[in-house]
């Protein structure tokens, strides 16, 4: 079975027998992957606490048919200990990790961006950089936009007309223009739009002036669009803290 290393951040756990558990990790080279860590959960085992949700690692697996096998694990960075004494950090990074595994459905397929995407907003819920729930959303948009489904906040998503435009369809793709507006279309405000252009480009400037009205607006739409396109919402984010 040929060994390999990589960096990687653990996405989930599952216990396994007795004292074993099953890591999920979303690695720089080789996507998602799962590895069976043996002994992990005794408490004589001195890689257990580095192979928890959240963690940034550093980690040796042999590589099986089904399963990996975690060998070695040295501790990069600890973000759940940063996270966990704070609910809204804490349940924004929860659905950062679910919403990675979710858009990374092929194993052992490379998803750097991804990977690079989630270093990067887990980094600046660590350093509370900005509010949890602007990093949330600005991370679920570009998350999707590395999937291949970035909306259109600007030009019309369906003829490409030139905007701004007030008219928001999610099966369309984004902003739509009177003539191409379908039935159902939301009618945010021309803030909450502008908001939502400077979540998926990281104008962060305009995302912190934004007023808390026009961060649940957007909020819900991003929350909309991500479940249009995974077909069933997340089960961690009717926990984010939306303040």
């Amino acid at each position: 079975m040929p060994l390999y290393r990589d960096e990687a951040i653990v996405l989930r756990t599952q216990k396994l027998g007795e004292a074993d558990r099953i890591v999920t990790l979303l690695t720089r080279g080789r996507g998602r992957v799962r590895g069976v860590a043996r002994g992990v959960r005794k408490t004589s085992s001195r890689i257990g606490a580095r192979l928890e949700p959240f963690s940034h690692v550093d980690v040796q697996l042999y590589e099986g048919r089904s399963l990996d096998t975690v060998t070695q694990v040295e501790s990069i960075a600890n973000h759940g200990a940063e996270l966990s004494s704070d609910y809204p950090r804490w349940t924004a990074g929860t659905a950062m990790l679910e919403t990675a595994e979710r858009l990374t459905p092929e194993e052992r397929e490379p998803a750097v961006q991804q990977y690079v995407l989630l270093v990067s907003g887990l980094r600046s819920l660590v350093a509370d950089d900005h509010e949890p729930t602007l990093i949330l959303d600005s991370f679920l948009l570009r998350s999707l936009a590395i999937a291949g489904w970035s909306p259109s906040f600007d030009d019309c998503a369906r003829c490409g007309a030139p905007g701004p435009h007030r008219a928001f369809s999610i099966p369309t793709g984004g902003v739509v223009c009177p003539a191409c507006r379908p039935p159902g279309s939301a009618a945010p405000s021309a803030p909450t739009i502008a908001l939502l252009g400077a979540l998926l480009s990281g104008d962060w400037p305009l995302a912190d002036g934004s007023e808390p009205r026009e961060q649940r607006e957007a909020s819900g739409l991003v929350a909309a669009f991500l479940q249009w396109h995974l077909e069933r919402g997340l089960r961690s984010l009717p926990l984010v803290d939306r303040r």
